[in-house]
């Protein structure tokens, strides 16, 4: 048989099971099940099930492989230069390669497993899989249909767009009987990320159902005097409520924050509203990140804005287009205005990465590259006083990009963009910023609109209002496009609700003109906003009382009252902390809103808060 090359695939397959060491559930436990081998009469399986599977991405991880194997390689800043080295290493003779080859080999087959269309895994088996979204399914299909599952698993499962379907598929159907969700924060498992979030979840068989879903999030206890405190239920129409796209679970800490988020989703739109086609399993990963508004999936409702979501930069599969500073000087190109470099005709601007970026503030941070770090090599170096007070002052990109490969995904001389790697316990959730001209890693998301439309849509994004909401929605560490999409929006009508002398819309353009337009690389956004004249010098006191006056602002057109608004406020608990500590003890951002929106209620668009 080894010589017969009729038998070659056969006992590859042999091969790949030895070592896989796969489980026939059936064959391991023929007891649990009735007629398990005919799929339209079986029947059975098993009366609980309990754990807790790995939480681990099926696909390989170079880093990581190599760390111990071969430092050098894990430490290697571009893929391109890892997969440089990794050829160098075949070519060698190295048996480092095999191993490596045979590990890589694995992952594309399980992962193909996992994927295939017609395969086991039809609600979670999508994209970029992780093993414990496996386990999950599995428990699904081997549970008995009055039976329980039970499983510690990271949160994604209640709030990815890939878990969507299998999660309403028990969350809406009275399924869900348990749904505790946990911040790490050291305090049980002392090895991974402090912001890490996961879940205890308990749902049914197909015949098993619950009243409530007995929910708790932000939890840091299992102390069962510390959960009936914080803990309350949920009815599965509530799960939809808040996200009408696609379903997954609102993340409410209490039950005021679910009764003003409800309200506000009662009063106003979601940035881009879909309907799915029935009996459809919900939106699928490519559509619900990249269509137009307007397009074959949305729904005949007004949605209120006509925006483009753009990924533009891949860090990982776009590494060969990048350059860093040194490499470009050394081969003949030298600086020119606004951050870009030349040589010749051919032109590199600075590529943009979320750590460089604050709200209203495009110049938050410079990279500074640490290779010994092998899992996060650039950081931020935050940009100081003087460097904001300087309008030619630029952040310092970790590398630049060919312009060409920027104006062939977009045109615009200036762009909105938001910051996607976040959490719901950061100092701020929601972070959006204005940019130059420039290349955009996927760090951050692009959001493409037109003149008009950005920059009331970014004063509305980095609004506290706003961010309250997107910390019921957000999960783990990633802000992805699908929960973009279903934040509640101010309409463009709300903007000519008049404040004094002033629109809305007028109070928004003027504010965000003085708080974006504070070096010269923004020039062309001050020139589309009617403004000629030079940047506007950074003056910290200045700023306070514009952003004040904006989220006042939109507490107005969010329809929040100063009393549900100071509530809103006393959830960001690091935003606080920081105005304590600059300002002897008082939380400065409070009180700066609050009067606001006192002065804007009464008319007055200029007025200036005392902090005294």
């Amino acid at each position: 048989v080894d010589d017969d090359p009729a038998f070659a695939p056969l006992m590859k397959a042999v091969t790949i099971g030895v070592d896989a060491n796969f489980l026939h559930w059936e064959l391991a436990f023929p007891t649990v099940w009735k007629n398990w081998r005919s799929p339209t009469q079986r029947s059975g399986g098993f009366d609980a099930i309990i754990g807790n599977p790995p939480w681990d991405r099926l696909k390989m991880q170079e880093v990581e492989w190599f760390a111990s194997r071969k430092p050098e390689i894990a430490k290697a800043t571009r893929a391109a230069d890892r997969n440089r080295m990794v050829r160098a290493l075949k070519d060698s003779g190295d048996i480092l390669s095999g191993q490596y080859e045979r590990a890589s080999e694995m992952a594309a087959l399980a992962s193909r497993m996992a994927n295939h269309k017609d395969g086991q895994f039809p609600l979670l088996g999508k994209g970029d899989t992780n093993l414990y979204s496996l386990f999950v399914e599995r428990a699904m299909q081997l549970v008995k249909p009055t039976g329980i599952v039970g499983l510690l698993i990271p949160s994604g499962i209640a709030g990815d767009l890939g878990a969507s379907a299998f999660f309403r598929s028990v969350s809406t159907t009275g399924r869900l009987g348990v749904l505790f969700d946990y911040e790490n924060k050291k305090i049980f498992f002392p090895d991974v990320h402090a912001s890490f979030k996961f879940c205890a979840i308990v749902f049914g068989g197909e015949a098993r159902k619950f009243e409530a879903t007995q929910c708790g999030f932000f939890l840091r206890s299992t102390n069962d005097n510390d959960l009936a405190e914080q803990t309350f239920p949920l009815a599965p129409a509530d799960f939809a409520a808040v996200n009408p796209n696609t379903g997954t679970a609102p993340v409410f800490r209490n039950v005021r924050d679910a009764d003003l988020t409800t309200a506000i989703y009662a009063r106003l739109p979601v940035l881009a509203r879909k309907e799915f086609a029935k009996g459809s399993s919900g939106p699928d990963e490519g559509a619900a990140i990249g269509d137009l508004v307007g397009g074959p999936k949305q729904t005949s409702a007004a949605n209120p804005w006509p925006v483009k979501y753009l990924r533009m930069f891949d860090m990982t599969n776009d590494s060969h287009l990048f350059r860093a500073r040194a490499e470009l000087e050394a081969d003949g190109w030298y600086p020119v205005d606004y951050g870009i470099m030349k040589k010749g005709d051919a032109e590199v601007v600075p590529l943009y990465e979320g750590k460089m970026v604050q709200a209203f503030d495009h110049r938050a941070a410079s990279v500074i590259v640490n290779e010994e770090n092998l899992h996060r090599p650039a950081q931020p170096e935050n940009a100081t006083l003087e460097q904001h007070q300087n309008p030619s002052w630029l952040a310092e990109p970790q590398f630049f990009v060919p312009l060409e490969e920027v104006v062939g995904q977009v045109s615009d001389k200036w762009n909105l963009a938001f910051k996607a790697i976040t959490a719901p316990t950061n100092m701020r959730t929601m972070i959006a910023g204005l940019l130059p001209q420039c290349g955009v890693g996927n760090s951050m998301g692009m959001i493409l609109a037109n003149n008009a439309t950005k920059p009331l849509l970014y004063a509305n994004l980095n609004a506290f209002v706003l961010d309250f909401v997107a910390r019921q929605k957000v999960q783990g560490q990633n802000l992805n496009w699908f929960i973009v999409e279903q934040f509640p929006v101010i309409p463009p009508a709300d903007y000519d609700r008049v404040f004094g002398k002033m629109t809305a819309r007028e109070i928004v353009a003027r504010e965000v003109l003085h708080l974006t337009y504070t070096a010269h690389d923004m020039a062309a956004f001050a020139r589309d906003m009617g403004y000629e004249g030079d940047p506007f010098i950074w003056d910290d006191a200045d700023r306070r009382q514009r952003r004040a006056r904006l989220d006042a602002l939109y507490f107005h057109l969010y329809g929040i009252g100063k009393d549900d608004a100071e509530y809103i406020l006393s959830t960001f608990p690091i935003v606080r902390r920081h105005d304590e500590d600059e300002f002897k003890g008082r939380y400065v951002t409070r009180d700066l809103i609050l009067a606001q929106m006192d002065a804007l209620a009464a008319g007055d668009v200029d007025a200036v808060i005392s902090l005294r």
